[in-house]
């Protein structure tokens, strides 16, 4: 992070987002803060708190990946929730607390493939000795009998050289057919479902635990393919060389210094909006939403996660509803708002060719692979964007999303037929764009339920 200013954040962040200054400019400041956090004297480090964000704008604008883009560039555990799922304490619904709880699932994931990749070399090699192991017969008791006779250590070398080629034979993969038999460990456990004021997931946890404490682990022989079975015993052991304690350590430390939440649709927990039906827990769940976001500990299968320090990014198209419709203990913890911008057709025909994940760039390679070349042209582009500015004027404004059934239903015939149009190159223009969409845009009530 050290290496990473602002300035850079953006610009990687550019890479992949088009537009959206503002909303790149917070997240940015946000994610140098925590680096800067870190520089300052311990005893001042504990009292700066992350500075959440709420992000203001129609959907389908990039308040979703703007936060995922950040957590991949700080490699930072990241969350994504909808606040409309939660509900206060006594009402069907999750407990607020198992974001943290998933937070700390993900971290632990993440560490722990850390450590695989760490410890990848010594578990193959480990796991080359064991399949080696598996694959050389026994000494018989004939030969046994034999070695008291013969010199022992003509037999030592006999054994060392057929298990160098049986080495060599695996590793040009003249083994690959061969099966070998493999233990591998099951344990079967009862499904229970528990309903508690705990959590359905905390508790779901405990009575596994519970479980796995009193059933045995069996062991079961299957017999696979040699290639199988290197896989097999490469991850045991990898798992035996990891230092789970130290997975835990990190991960907690991980999430508590660096995890990103990303809370979506808050606005719908937002006061009281007409119509909507009964208000019975908007304000409830941004009541039990406010410890987390204010700094509290949760209780997590790996012991207890602190909150203090997890940056917090709201977003919400906010239509019906205002920020400031948020109570105010709720609004006090995000102080950083930005409005994002909707999308225009500019903005569209640069979605479409500038990221290094573009749709363009994406279904050329899709329909690549049938051994057909695809091409569009600018002036089909543009059309693309025309037209998926034009619907979404006419109907819910859903942003980028719309360019995604647009180009579907451009491709819709070459995407069917394409394993039948090998080495052909297909050109798409304007002209083609329009017959493909002509018929549907044409038609309101059709163009409602195709785009």
């Amino acid at each position: 992070m050290k290496t990473l200013t602002p300035m850079d954040i953006v610009s990687e962040l550019d890479r992949f987002i088009i537009g959206q200054k503002d909303a790149k400019r917070a997240v940015a400041i946000a994610l140098r803060n925590r680096w800067r956090r870190q520089q300052v004297p311990p005893e001042l480090r504990d009292e700066i708190a992350p500075k959440n964000i709420i992000m203001i704008g129609p959907t389908g604008v990039g308040k979703t990946e703007v936060s995922r883009r950040l957590a991949k560039l700080a490699q930072a555990p990241f969350v994504k929730v909808e606040a409309s799922k939660f509900t206060e304490v006594g009402y069907m619904g999750r407990d607020v607390e198992s974001i943290i709880r998933d937070l700390t699932e993900l971290s632990i994931k993440m560490v722990k493939d850390e450590e695989r990749v760490k410890v990848g070399r010594k578990a193959e090699d480990m796991a080359e000795e064991r399949l080696l192991d598996t694959l050389l017969p026994p000494a018989s008791a004939g030969s046994q009998v034999a070695q008291d006779v013969v010199d022992i250590d003509r037999e030592k070398e006999r054994q060392r050289s057929t298990r160098e080629k049986l080495r060599s034979l695996f590793r040009q993969g003249k083994l690959d057919d061969r099966y070998v038999d493999v233990e591998v460990v099951e344990q079967k456990m009862p499904t229970v479902e528990i309903f508690s004021s705990a959590g359905i997931e905390e508790m779901d946890f405990n009575i596994k635990e519970m479980f796995s404490n009193i059933f045995p682990k069996k062991k079961k022989k299957r017999s696979v393919k040699v290639p199988e079975a290197y896989r097999i015993f490469s991850q045991e052991e990898a798992q035996r060389l990891i230092d789970m304690d130290s997975v835990v350590r990190q991960a907690t430390e991980r999430v508590e210094q660096s995890g990103i939440v990303f809370i979506d649709e808050i606005d719908k927990i937002a006061g009281r909006q007409a119509g909507q039906g009964p208000d019975v827990s908007r304000e409830g769940v941004q009541r039990d939403l406010l410890p987390i976001v204010e700094g509290s500990t949760v209780n997590t299968k790996y012991g207890m996660v602190k909150t203090d320090h997890i940056l917090f990014i709201a977003s919400g198209a906010f239509h019906v509803a205002k920020p400031s419709d948020l109570i105010p203990e709720f609004q006090g913890r995000f102080p950083i708002r930005v409005e994002l911008d909707s999308l225009d057709k500019d903005d569209f025909i640069r979605i479409l060719t500038e990221p290094q994940n573009a749709l363009i760039k994406q279904y050329e390679a899709l329909i690549n692979t049938e051994g057909v070349r695809l091409t569009f042209t600018e002036d089909a582009i543009a059309e693309i964007a025309e037209m998926a500015a034009v619907v979404n004027d006419r109907m819910e404004n859903i942003g980028a999303r719309r360019l995604h059934t647009i180009m579907e239903r451009v491709l819709d015939d070459i995407s069917f037929n394409a394993p039948e149009m090998a080495g052909q190159e297909i050109v798409i223009d304007a002209k083609y764009v329009r017959e493909r969409l002509s018929d549907v845009v044409k038609d309101e009530d059709l163009s409602r339920y195709i785009l």
